[in-house]
């Protein structure tokens, strides 16, 4: 929950802060102004391909934050190209219990459990095409991004936890380290939805009930810029 308490603390102030174009304290227009360099994603968790007997069965949630460098394309400097880098965590409350026992990974359905989750941390790393509406004067304006995301993972751990035992597991070897998938933010001043589309699965070699498992990533939620 402390990841939580502290990205809400950001959304608040997010809330207030009003995207501007980069124009001096003289007033002179600054013709080379740069949009949109940090960000915030605050989103819902959804995990794609699931065997019929998996099921999210509480909130699973995440958030990333960043920094992207803008580069304009045109003189106009409403379309460009962001190229950044950041943290997300993300976390999934499901039924599906994954343990290691002699160096082996088991991958089994969960049952009679008090909690159930797995966490996920990665950095990753964004490519954005950008069209906005924005000008040196321009202060609040529409934006449409999208691209691609690569991630690499730097940590795994689940948590199983029932009347009897509390398992905890890290570093699985089964995870893909790198995921990517496509990426689209849409909206209006400091509010823009976001989604994010999973295209690689999050195992490489996992098998459930005797299946390879094909789970993939869905991401849906906020996504705030700020210069």
């Amino acid at each position: 929950m402390g990841n939580y308490k502290y990205c809400l603390i950001i959304f608040f102030l997010l809330s207030f802060v009003k995207p501007q174009a980069q124009v001096n304290k003289d007033s002179i227009i600054d013709l080379k102004y740069l949009e949109d360099q940090l960000y915030l994603s605050i989103t819902y968790s959804i995990l794609n391909n699931k065997p019929a007997t998996i099921s999210q069965n509480g909130f699973s949630g995440g958030f990333s934050l960043g920094f992207i460098k803008d580069i304009p394309l045109n003189e106009q400097r409403n379309i460009g190209l962001g190229i950044g880098i950041g943290y997300a965590y993300n976390v999934y409350v499901q039924n599906l219990k994954i343990s290691r026992e002699n160096q082996t990974s088991l991958f089994e359905l969960a049952e009679d459990y008090k909690t159930n989750r797995l966490g996920i941390k990665a950095f990753e790393f964004p490519i954005e095409f950008r069209w906005r509406n924005s000008a040196p004067q321009k202060y609040s304006f529409w934006r449409v991004y999208g691209g691609i995301k690569v991630s690499y993972l730097i940590a795994e751990k689940t948590k199983f936890e029932n009347s009897e035992v509390l398992i905890t597991t890290k570093d699985i070897p089964e995870f893909n380290k790198i995921q990517y998938g496509i990426i689209l933010a849409a909206g209006y001043s400091t509010w823009n939805l976001y989604f994010y589309y999973g295209l690689s699965p999050l195992f490489k070699s996992a098998v459930f009930n005797e299946k390879n498992l094909d789970l993939k990533d869905i991401n849906i939620g906020l996504k705030f810029y700020i210069m």
